[in-house]
Protein backbone atom coordinates (compact mmCIF):
# COMPACT_ATOMS: atom_id res chain seq x y z
CA UNK A 1 0.00 0.00 0.00
CA UNK A 2 1.25 3.54 -0.84
CA UNK A 3 -1.21 5.82 1.11
CA UNK A 4 0.10 9.27 -0.49
CA UNK A 5 -1.55 10.62 -3.61
CA UNK A 6 -2.22 13.95 -4.54
CA UNK A 7 -5.61 15.25 -4.66
CA UNK A 8 -6.20 17.99 -6.67
CA UNK A 9 -2.54 20.56 -6.09
CA UNK A 10 -2.55 19.33 -2.57
CA UNK A 11 -0.15 16.15 -1.23
CA UNK A 12 -2.49 13.68 0.89
CA UNK A 13 -1.38 10.75 3.59
CA UNK A 14 -4.73 8.54 3.56
CA UNK A 15 -7.28 11.89 4.13
CA UNK A 16 -5.45 14.44 5.54
CA UNK A 17 -3.66 17.27 3.48
CA UNK A 18 0.01 17.29 4.76
CA UNK A 19 0.15 20.59 5.04
CA UNK A 20 -2.86 20.79 7.68
CA UNK A 21 -0.75 18.84 9.37
CA UNK A 22 2.62 21.17 9.26
CA UNK A 23 -0.26 24.25 10.37
CA UNK A 24 -0.07 22.13 13.26
CA UNK A 25 2.69 21.11 14.42
CA UNK A 26 5.47 22.78 12.14
CA UNK A 27 8.71 21.28 10.20
CA UNK A 28 10.48 19.05 10.35
CA UNK A 29 7.78 16.51 10.80
CA UNK A 30 7.69 12.33 10.31
CA UNK A 31 4.43 11.68 9.04
CA UNK A 32 3.21 7.81 9.01
CA UNK A 33 0.17 5.98 7.89
CA UNK A 34 -1.27 4.07 10.22
CA UNK A 35 -3.62 2.13 7.96
CA UNK A 36 -0.53 1.41 5.71
CA UNK A 37 1.67 -0.09 8.31
CA UNK A 38 -0.66 -2.32 9.45
CA UNK A 39 -1.85 -3.88 5.99
CA UNK A 40 1.96 -4.25 4.69
CA UNK A 41 2.40 -6.22 7.99
CA UNK A 42 -0.89 -8.14 6.98
CA UNK A 43 0.30 -8.55 3.59
CA UNK A 44 3.33 -10.27 4.30
CA UNK A 45 1.45 -12.50 7.69
CA UNK A 46 -0.88 -13.47 4.84
CA UNK A 47 1.74 -14.33 2.26
CA UNK A 48 2.73 -17.55 4.92
CA UNK A 49 -0.16 -18.78 5.95
CA UNK A 50 0.50 -22.51 4.24
CA UNK A 51 2.41 -23.16 7.27
CA UNK A 52 2.91 -22.29 10.83
CA UNK A 53 4.70 -19.14 10.99
CA UNK A 54 5.54 -15.83 12.65
CA UNK A 55 6.51 -12.23 11.63
CA UNK A 56 8.64 -11.06 13.86
CA UNK A 57 8.83 -6.78 13.23
CA UNK A 58 12.23 -5.67 12.88
CA UNK A 59 12.30 -2.63 15.62
CA UNK A 60 15.84 -1.21 14.23
CA UNK A 61 13.62 0.33 11.08
CA UNK A 62 11.12 2.23 13.19
CA UNK A 63 10.61 2.17 16.99
CA UNK A 64 8.12 4.77 17.60
CA UNK A 65 6.00 2.96 20.55
CA UNK A 66 2.76 3.50 18.96
CA UNK A 67 3.76 1.79 15.56
CA UNK A 68 4.77 -0.68 18.20
CA UNK A 69 2.02 -1.06 20.05
CA UNK A 70 -0.47 -1.47 17.15
CA UNK A 71 1.81 -4.25 15.66
CA UNK A 72 1.71 -5.84 18.38
CA UNK A 73 -1.95 -6.07 18.83
CA UNK A 74 -1.99 -7.30 14.65
CA UNK A 75 -0.16 -10.36 16.51
CA UNK A 76 3.40 -9.11 15.53
CA UNK A 77 6.36 -10.84 16.64
CA UNK A 78 9.52 -8.48 17.76
CA UNK A 79 13.07 -8.71 15.58
CA UNK A 80 15.39 -6.62 18.06
CA UNK A 81 19.09 -6.28 18.06
CA UNK A 82 19.72 -4.52 21.45
CA UNK A 83 18.97 -4.91 25.49
CA UNK A 84 17.38 -1.09 24.80
CA UNK A 85 14.92 -2.16 21.50
CA UNK A 86 14.41 -5.64 23.87
CA UNK A 87 12.95 -3.31 26.63
CA UNK A 88 10.88 -1.66 24.77
CA UNK A 89 9.36 -4.53 22.90
CA UNK A 90 8.03 -5.96 26.43
CA UNK A 91 6.59 -2.44 27.11
CA UNK A 92 4.73 -2.31 24.30
CA UNK A 93 2.91 -5.50 24.06
CA UNK A 94 5.07 -7.96 22.81
CA UNK A 95 5.03 -11.57 24.52
CA UNK A 96 8.77 -12.19 25.26
CA UNK A 97 7.12 -15.63 23.84
CA UNK A 98 7.61 -13.67 19.93
CA UNK A 99 10.62 -12.29 20.22
CA UNK A 100 14.33 -13.21 18.91
CA UNK A 101 17.10 -11.21 19.57
CA UNK A 102 19.91 -10.94 17.52
CA UNK A 103 23.25 -8.95 17.16
CA UNK A 104 27.22 -9.72 17.39
CA UNK A 105 27.77 -7.66 20.21
CA UNK A 106 25.73 -8.18 22.91
CA UNK A 107 26.78 -7.36 26.30
CA UNK A 108 26.48 -10.01 29.48
CA UNK A 109 23.55 -7.61 30.90
CA UNK A 110 21.77 -7.38 27.59
CA UNK A 111 21.97 -11.57 27.53
CA UNK A 112 20.95 -11.42 31.34
CA UNK A 113 18.15 -9.93 30.47
CA UNK A 114 16.95 -12.19 27.77
CA UNK A 115 17.56 -15.21 29.88
CA UNK A 116 15.34 -13.24 33.11
CA UNK A 117 12.81 -12.55 30.08
CA UNK A 118 12.66 -15.74 28.57
CA UNK A 119 12.17 -15.25 25.19
CA UNK A 120 11.80 -17.24 22.06
CA UNK A 121 15.54 -16.79 20.81
CA UNK A 122 18.94 -15.43 21.53
CA UNK A 123 20.40 -15.68 18.15
CA UNK A 124 23.74 -16.53 18.93
CA UNK A 125 26.75 -15.11 16.03
CA UNK A 126 29.97 -16.64 17.37
CA UNK A 127 31.16 -19.75 19.34
CA UNK A 128 32.65 -17.37 22.50
CA UNK A 129 29.06 -15.92 22.05
CA UNK A 130 27.57 -19.63 22.58
CA UNK A 131 29.96 -19.66 25.16
CA UNK A 132 29.63 -16.94 27.05
CA UNK A 133 25.60 -17.75 26.95
CA UNK A 134 25.56 -21.09 28.37
CA UNK A 135 28.07 -19.48 31.18
CA UNK A 136 25.23 -16.88 32.31
CA UNK A 137 22.21 -19.24 32.17
CA UNK A 138 24.34 -21.68 34.15
CA UNK A 139 25.12 -18.63 36.88
CA UNK A 140 21.52 -18.00 36.80
CA UNK A 141 20.10 -21.30 36.94
CA UNK A 142 18.66 -21.07 34.05
CA UNK A 143 18.27 -22.06 30.49
CA UNK A 144 18.69 -20.04 27.47
CA UNK A 145 16.56 -20.57 24.65
CA UNK A 146 19.51 -20.10 21.44
CA UNK A 147 19.16 -20.27 17.70
CA UNK A 148 22.69 -20.00 16.26
CA UNK A 149 23.14 -17.64 13.14
CA UNK A 150 24.65 -19.27 10.08
CA UNK A 151 26.87 -17.10 7.47
CA UNK A 152 25.34 -18.79 4.22
CA UNK A 153 27.39 -16.82 1.86
CA UNK A 154 24.59 -15.69 -0.23
CA UNK A 155 25.50 -12.19 -2.06
CA UNK A 156 22.36 -10.17 -2.28
CA UNK A 157 24.04 -7.91 -4.61
CA UNK A 158 23.06 -4.68 -3.21
CA UNK A 159 24.93 -1.86 -1.19
CA UNK A 160 28.09 -3.53 0.72
CA UNK A 161 26.86 -1.94 3.69
CA UNK A 162 22.93 -3.33 3.57
CA UNK A 163 24.48 -7.05 3.01
CA UNK A 164 25.30 -9.52 6.16
CA UNK A 165 25.11 -12.77 5.36
CA UNK A 166 28.68 -13.04 3.36
CA UNK A 167 31.80 -14.59 4.57
CA UNK A 168 33.39 -10.92 4.34
CA UNK A 169 30.93 -9.65 6.54
CA UNK A 170 30.47 -9.82 10.78
CA UNK A 171 27.47 -11.59 10.92
CA UNK A 172 26.80 -15.00 11.98
CA UNK A 173 28.57 -18.39 11.22
CA UNK A 174 29.89 -20.38 8.81
CA UNK A 175 28.17 -23.77 8.18
CA UNK A 176 30.56 -26.13 9.44
CA UNK A 177 31.37 -24.14 12.37
CA UNK A 178 27.44 -23.37 12.77
CA UNK A 179 27.14 -27.61 13.24
CA UNK A 180 30.05 -28.15 15.88
CA UNK A 181 28.41 -25.16 17.99
CA UNK A 182 24.98 -26.69 17.81
CA UNK A 183 26.72 -30.41 18.52
CA UNK A 184 28.31 -28.44 21.52
CA UNK A 185 25.12 -27.16 22.87
CA UNK A 186 23.22 -29.87 22.45
CA UNK A 187 25.52 -31.48 25.37
CA UNK A 188 25.03 -27.84 27.79
CA UNK A 189 22.50 -28.29 30.47
CA UNK A 190 22.33 -24.65 30.72
CA UNK A 191 21.31 -24.08 26.58
CA UNK A 192 18.20 -25.19 25.04
CA UNK A 193 18.52 -25.53 21.16
CA UNK A 194 15.37 -23.95 19.33
CA UNK A 195 16.40 -22.79 15.75
CA UNK A 196 18.96 -21.79 13.34
CA UNK A 197 18.79 -17.89 11.79
CA UNK A 198 20.04 -16.33 9.00
CA UNK A 199 19.92 -12.65 7.32
CA UNK A 200 21.24 -11.83 4.57
CA UNK A 201 20.73 -8.24 4.24
CA UNK A 202 18.61 -5.31 3.70
CA UNK A 203 16.98 -4.38 0.33
CA UNK A 204 16.55 -7.63 -1.48
CA UNK A 205 15.54 -7.10 -4.65
CA UNK A 206 14.66 -10.92 -5.73
CA UNK A 207 13.45 -13.66 -4.18
CA UNK A 208 16.57 -15.93 -5.41
CA UNK A 209 18.79 -15.38 -2.21
CA UNK A 210 15.81 -16.42 0.18
CA UNK A 211 15.73 -19.64 -2.50
CA UNK A 212 18.62 -20.29 -1.74
CA UNK A 213 18.87 -19.75 2.12
CA UNK A 214 15.68 -21.47 2.50
CA UNK A 215 17.24 -24.77 1.02
CA UNK A 216 20.29 -24.28 2.67
CA UNK A 217 18.81 -24.00 6.11
CA UNK A 218 16.43 -26.71 5.12
CA UNK A 219 19.44 -29.02 4.71
CA UNK A 220 21.02 -28.35 8.00
CA UNK A 221 17.77 -28.73 9.81
CA UNK A 222 17.74 -32.59 8.04
CA UNK A 223 21.12 -32.88 8.85
CA UNK A 224 20.88 -32.14 12.67
CA UNK A 225 17.47 -34.05 13.21
CA UNK A 226 19.86 -37.08 12.07
CA UNK A 227 22.01 -36.48 14.51
CA UNK A 228 19.40 -36.21 17.10
CA UNK A 229 19.04 -32.45 17.48
CA UNK A 230 15.79 -31.23 16.67
CA UNK A 231 14.88 -27.62 15.72
CA UNK A 232 11.24 -25.85 16.53
CA UNK A 233 11.99 -22.76 14.17
CA UNK A 234 13.41 -21.89 10.85
CA UNK A 235 14.50 -17.78 10.80
CA UNK A 236 14.60 -16.66 7.21
CA UNK A 237 15.49 -12.93 8.17
CA UNK A 238 14.38 -10.23 6.70
CA UNK A 239 15.01 -7.52 4.02
CA UNK A 240 12.31 -7.47 2.12
CA UNK A 241 13.39 -4.20 -0.40
CA UNK A 242 10.47 -1.26 -1.20
CA UNK A 243 11.02 0.62 -4.42
CA UNK A 244 11.90 4.12 -3.30
CA UNK A 245 10.77 5.55 -6.92
CA UNK A 246 7.28 4.08 -6.21
CA UNK A 247 5.90 6.54 -4.04
CA UNK A 248 2.12 7.26 -4.64
CA UNK A 249 -1.02 5.45 -4.43
CA UNK A 250 -1.03 4.92 -7.90
CA UNK A 251 2.71 3.82 -8.85
CA UNK A 252 1.72 0.32 -7.80
CA UNK A 253 3.37 -2.14 -4.96
CA UNK A 254 6.28 -0.64 -3.41
CA UNK A 255 7.40 -4.24 -2.44
CA UNK A 256 10.88 -5.24 -5.01
CA UNK A 257 9.89 -8.72 -4.06
CA UNK A 258 6.59 -9.63 -3.84
CA UNK A 259 6.39 -11.81 -0.03
CA UNK A 260 4.05 -14.01 -1.96
CA UNK A 261 6.56 -15.03 -4.77
CA UNK A 262 9.23 -15.51 -1.52
CA UNK A 263 6.81 -17.89 0.17
CA UNK A 264 6.13 -19.95 -2.86
CA UNK A 265 9.45 -20.60 -3.45
CA UNK A 266 10.66 -21.25 -0.39
CA UNK A 267 7.62 -23.11 1.19
CA UNK A 268 8.06 -26.52 -0.77
CA UNK A 269 11.55 -27.09 0.76
CA UNK A 270 10.94 -25.64 4.30
CA UNK A 271 7.25 -27.72 5.11
CA UNK A 272 10.05 -30.94 4.65
CA UNK A 273 11.29 -29.92 7.90
CA UNK A 274 8.24 -29.41 10.36
CA UNK A 275 9.41 -26.34 11.76
CA UNK A 276 7.73 -23.32 12.30
CA UNK A 277 9.12 -20.43 9.50
CA UNK A 278 10.10 -16.80 11.03
CA UNK A 279 10.51 -13.49 8.82
CA UNK A 280 11.87 -10.39 10.37
CA UNK A 281 10.31 -7.84 7.97
CA UNK A 282 10.92 -4.22 8.75
CA UNK A 283 11.40 -1.52 5.96
CA UNK A 284 9.01 -3.30 3.88
CA UNK A 285 6.44 -2.45 6.56
CA UNK A 286 6.88 0.84 7.45
CA UNK A 287 9.42 2.25 4.80
CA UNK A 288 6.50 3.53 2.06
CA UNK A 289 4.25 4.21 4.62
CA UNK A 290 6.25 7.80 6.13
CA UNK A 291 7.49 11.21 4.95
CA UNK A 292 9.44 13.59 6.44
CA UNK A 293 7.83 17.18 5.62
CA UNK A 294 10.09 20.35 5.78
CA UNK A 295 10.13 23.96 4.97
CA UNK A 296 12.47 25.66 2.17
CA UNK A 297 14.42 28.31 3.96
CA UNK A 298 16.66 29.44 1.32
CA UNK A 299 17.09 29.49 -2.28
CA UNK A 300 20.85 29.97 -2.91
CA UNK A 301 22.41 30.16 -6.60
CA UNK A 302 26.06 30.01 -6.94
CA UNK A 303 28.14 29.72 -10.03
CA UNK A 304 26.40 26.57 -12.29
CA UNK A 305 24.43 25.44 -8.97
CA UNK A 306 21.61 25.68 -7.16
CA UNK A 307 21.23 24.84 -3.64
CA UNK A 308 17.61 24.42 -2.28
CA UNK A 309 18.23 24.57 1.73
CA UNK A 310 15.46 23.23 3.60
CA UNK A 311 15.12 22.97 7.74
CA UNK A 312 15.29 18.75 7.41
CA UNK A 313 18.88 17.64 7.62
CA UNK A 314 21.14 14.75 7.73
CA UNK A 315 20.54 14.63 11.53
CA UNK A 316 16.85 14.05 10.99
CA UNK A 317 17.33 11.90 7.79
CA UNK A 318 21.21 10.31 7.24
CA UNK A 319 20.24 7.79 4.90
CA UNK A 320 21.00 9.90 1.84
CA UNK A 321 24.05 11.04 3.10
CA UNK A 322 25.21 7.63 4.68
CA UNK A 323 24.53 5.30 1.82
CA UNK A 324 23.79 7.88 -1.22
CA UNK A 325 20.48 6.85 -0.67
CA UNK A 326 17.49 7.89 -2.81
CA UNK A 327 14.50 9.22 -1.59
CA UNK A 328 11.93 11.21 -3.71
CA UNK A 329 11.05 14.39 -2.94
CA UNK A 330 7.75 15.48 -3.49
CA UNK A 331 5.88 19.22 -3.12
CA UNK A 332 3.53 19.15 -0.78
CA UNK A 333 1.55 22.02 -3.18
CA UNK A 334 1.71 21.69 -6.66
CA UNK A 335 2.31 25.50 -7.63
CA UNK A 336 2.66 24.61 -11.74
CA UNK A 337 5.32 27.61 -11.37
CA UNK A 338 8.07 27.42 -14.17
CA UNK A 339 9.98 24.31 -15.41
CA UNK A 340 12.10 21.80 -13.55
CA UNK A 341 15.76 22.56 -12.54
CA UNK A 342 18.89 20.82 -11.47
CA UNK A 343 19.40 21.45 -8.00
CA UNK A 344 20.62 20.28 -4.62
CA UNK A 345 18.63 19.84 -1.39
CA UNK A 346 20.75 20.52 1.24
CA UNK A 347 20.15 20.91 4.73
CA UNK A 348 21.56 23.41 7.93
CA UNK A 349 23.92 21.20 9.43
CA UNK A 350 27.67 22.24 8.77
CA UNK A 351 28.89 19.59 6.63
CA UNK A 352 28.88 19.41 2.83
CA UNK A 353 27.86 15.76 3.25
CA UNK A 354 24.41 17.57 4.43
CA UNK A 355 22.31 17.20 1.49
CA UNK A 356 18.64 15.04 1.24
CA UNK A 357 19.34 14.95 -2.82
CA UNK A 358 21.72 15.90 -5.43
CA UNK A 359 21.72 16.77 -9.15
CA UNK A 360 17.61 16.43 -8.60
CA UNK A 361 15.43 17.43 -10.99
CA UNK A 362 12.71 19.26 -9.30
CA UNK A 363 9.68 22.45 -9.95
CA UNK A 364 11.28 25.13 -8.69
CA UNK A 365 11.00 25.68 -4.91
CA UNK A 366 11.37 28.78 -2.90
CA UNK A 367 10.96 30.07 0.50
CA UNK A 368 8.59 28.79 2.61
CA UNK A 369 7.42 25.74 0.09
CA UNK A 370 6.72 22.92 1.58
CA UNK A 371 8.46 19.41 0.88
CA UNK A 372 7.84 15.87 1.22
CA UNK A 373 10.56 13.12 1.37
CA UNK A 374 9.01 10.77 0.39
CA UNK A 375 9.64 6.68 1.72
CA UNK A 376 10.82 7.81 5.11
CA UNK A 377 9.12 5.62 7.28
CA UNK A 378 12.34 3.48 7.82
CA UNK A 379 15.56 4.13 9.05
CA UNK A 380 14.48 7.90 9.61
CA UNK A 381 13.85 8.85 12.96
CA UNK A 382 15.73 5.62 14.08
CA UNK A 383 18.99 7.26 12.78
CA UNK A 384 17.88 10.46 14.11
CA UNK A 385 20.80 12.31 16.29
CA UNK A 386 21.12 15.73 17.73
CA UNK A 387 24.53 16.84 15.88
CA UNK A 388 24.59 20.30 15.68
CA UNK A 389 22.40 20.56 19.19
CA UNK A 390 19.63 20.58 16.38
CA UNK A 391 16.47 19.10 18.02
CA UNK A 392 14.64 15.72 16.64
CA UNK A 393 11.72 16.22 14.65
CA UNK A 394 8.14 15.60 15.74
CA UNK A 395 6.39 12.13 14.65
CA UNK A 396 2.79 12.52 13.49
CA UNK A 397 0.38 9.53 12.38
CA UNK A 398 -2.56 9.68 10.40
CA UNK A 399 -5.76 7.45 10.61
CA UNK A 400 -7.58 7.82 7.71
CA UNK A 401 -9.09 11.44 8.13
CA UNK A 402 -7.58 12.15 11.57
CA UNK A 403 -3.84 12.29 12.51
CA UNK A 404 -2.32 12.61 15.77
CA UNK A 405 1.26 13.92 17.40
CA UNK A 406 2.68 10.09 18.32
CA UNK A 407 5.96 11.54 19.63
CA UNK A 408 6.42 15.37 20.94
CA UNK A 409 9.15 17.37 18.70
CA UNK A 410 12.47 17.56 21.13
CA UNK A 411 13.40 21.26 22.77
CA UNK A 412 16.52 23.00 23.23
CA UNK A 413 17.71 21.97 26.03
CA UNK A 414 14.88 19.91 28.16
CA UNK A 415 14.43 16.68 26.41
CA UNK A 416 18.02 16.33 24.28
CA UNK A 417 20.19 14.03 25.19
CA UNK A 418 23.00 16.73 24.60
CA UNK A 419 22.44 19.25 27.58
CA UNK A 420 24.35 22.63 27.99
Amino acid sequence: MNPFLYRGKKLYCESVALDDITNKVGTPAYVYSKNGIADNFVKIDHAFEGIPHRICYAFKANSAPHILRLLAELGAGADVVSGGELQLALENGFSPKKIVFAGVGKTDPEIELAIEKDILAINVESRQELKIVAEIAARMNKVAPIAIRINPDIDIEGHPYLTTGKQANKFGIGLEEAIAGFQWAAQQKSLRIVGVHNHLGSMITKSLPYTKSAETLANLVLDLKRQGIHLEHIDLGGGIGVDYHRVLADDGDPFTVDPRVIAEQTLPVLKKTGCEILMEPGRAIVGPNGALLSTVLYRKVTKGKTFIIVDAAMNDLLRPSLYGAYHAILPVSKSGKGVEEIVDVVGPVCESGDFLAQNRELMPLDRGDLVAVMTAGAYGYTLASNYNTRPRPVEVWVDEEHFEVIRERETLFKDMSCRG
